[in-house]
């Protein structure tokens, strides 16, 4: 029996090798990035402004570099941005920053940078780690994904883990496990919150980055070792997370419940550098 769902229209299309790629996907959609005036923050904003989005970024504590990346980002293109202080440790927070993004329009995406080294091992570094770098991010996406739900608008959800939350490191279990435990997490809510309206939820793991939480330990030459055994050409930059993010933000995207490491090749060909396990 024929297929109920296979499109015609789009067959002939194919056929005669007509093909559909939008210019602009994001034109005029509400994006909110919590930790985004941080370093991958800014840079997936630029790229969200100069694509025509309206931009929230949520910042915890530093207005005045709020206000610079704000008054800097007037150069990337048409789109609005503006900022809201919160935290999304707490309810209020969480509300706050989804209110801020509501009063410019239906929630269509959410990017969640936020985020905590976790250096040591006491109980009280793993106890803030799973609140910081799980269950906040987590908190997070489930409200607006209910809210996305509940104005029937379809969406995307990006959130973000580490290439340490995937790939065994030394000396880094407080951090790494709560960022394997958001993966998971992701990957759940996709499946619940798939469907209709359609409201797809993934992460990204960066790797060795110059920007974000990396930038500390990348340029202490912690990670001198894999640029110098050949397992990466070069550190990651801000700008390969943001293409990676504004991609799977994009509204006609067809992936959902997936980790994009960005990492340039590191966690595949760590065998290339000489064994020194990072802090």
């Amino acid at each position: 029996m024929p297929s109920q769902f296979f499109d015609e229209a789009i067959a002939r299309r194919y056929h005669d090798f007509e093909f559909t790629f939008p210019t602009a996907p994001l034109l005029g959609k509400v994006i909110l990035l919590a930790g985004g005036t941080g370093g991958l923050g800014a840079a997936t904003a630029a790229l969200l402004v100069r694509q025509g989005a309206h931009v929230v970024a949520g910042y915890r504590g530093d207005a005045e570099r709020a206000q610079r990346m704000r008054n800097a980002m007037k150069a990337y293109g048409d789109g609005e941005l503006s900022v809201c202080r919160s935290d999304i440790a707490t309810q209020e927070g969480r509300g706050r920053l989804l209110e801020a993004a509501e009063k410019m329009g239906p929630l269509f995406g959410l990017v969640v940078l936020t985020g905590d080294p976790a250096r040591g091992a006491t109980e009280e570094v793993f106890r803030r780690s799973m609140e910081i770098n799980y269950l906040a991010p987590l908190l997070l996406a489930r409200q607006a994904a209910e809210r996305m739900q509940q104005n029937g608008t379809p969406g995307s959800i990006v959130l973000f883990s580490s290439m340490q939350g995937g790939y065994s490191f030394e000396n880094s279990t407080a951090y790494a496990s709560a960022k394997a435990a958001l993966v998971h997490g992701a990957k759940v809510l996709a499946k619940e919150a798939g469907g209709k309206p359609n409201i797809r939820v993934n992460v990204v793991a960066p790797g060795a980055t110059m920007a974000g939480m990396a930038q500390t330990s990348v340029s202490s030459g912690k990670y001198d070792r894999f640029v110098a055994g050949g397992a990466i050409p070069r550190f990651g930059r801000a700008e390969d997370v943001a293409r990676t993010v504004v991609f799977l933000l994009e509204p006609d995207s067809y992936i959902s419940g997936q980790v994009i490491t960005v990492d340039g090749g590191l966690t595949l060909r760590r065998d290339l550098a000489p064994v020194s396990p990072p802090e």
